[in-house]
């Protein structure tokens, strides 16, 4: 249990130094691989967290390897060849404001992790500061990014933070409602990915600033 408990810790930072790759660069692939990384990673910690979790758990486990790790990067990797852009050039907050402003989130949500009671199981992992660590990056990038694609990234890593968070209840989350995060996650790539083609036809770039033109 103690060897479950360090792998977890370990993965669980390797989420955090993968969200710090996310605010620090400028090439939307490589954004995509970090997000896609991390997906494979939420994979395997049901079973880390709960080892007896059964054959339900074990399907949530490969349901989230290749949702979040392989189909929807694939599908982000086609959108990317679509829409031909390479780079984040003019974010709202620059890459290095991004990366201090992740650093500031990461160590209030270790410091508000510490205040919440939770269970003596839970208390002493890196669940909570990193799932709460992962949607303040999400949403960071959500609201400083430009492009519709790094957009879309940024709410794939605000889930992935939920989803983190979501382990707490493993053995109380039904099913249904396991299965209903991926599918909400779909969704919102789904309605993210008709905004990007309509702004890639009616415009020279997906920046969103053209959101607001594409009335009617």
């Amino acid at each position: 249990m103690i060897f479950l408990t360090g792998l977890l810790d370990l993965l669980l930072i390797l989420m955090l130094a993968l969200n710090f790759f996310a605010l620090g660069v400028s090439r939307v692939r490589a954004v995509i691989q970090a997000v896609a990384f991390q997906g494979i990673l939420l994979g395997f910690m049901p079973r880390l967290m709960e080892p007896g979790i059964g054959l339900r758990g074990l399907l949530l486990m490969l349901g989230t390897i290749a949702i979040k790790g392989f189909v929807i990067p694939a599908l982000l990797f086609r959108a990317l060849r679509e829409v031909n852009i390479q780079r984040e050039i003019t974010p709202l907050v620059g890459f290095l404001p991004s990366l201090l402003l992740g650093a500031m989130g990461t160590g209030l949500a270790i410091v508000f992790a510490n205040t919440l009671l939770l269970t003596e199981q839970h208390a002493g992992l890196l669940l909570v500061p990193a799932s709460l660590a992962t949607v303040l990056t999400g949403f960071l990038i959500l609201t400083t990014r430009r492009k519709a694609m790094m957009q879309v990234l940024g709410y794939l890593l605000l889930e992935n933070g939920i989803f983190l968070f979501g382990l707490l209840l493993l053995e109380a989350m039904p099913f249904l409602v396991e299965v209903g995060v991926l599918l909400d996650l779909f969704t919102g790539v789904f309605i993210m990915g008709i905004i990007i083609h309509h702004i890639n036809r009616e415009f020279d770039s997906i920046s969103t600033e053209h959101l607001s033109e594409l009335k009617g």
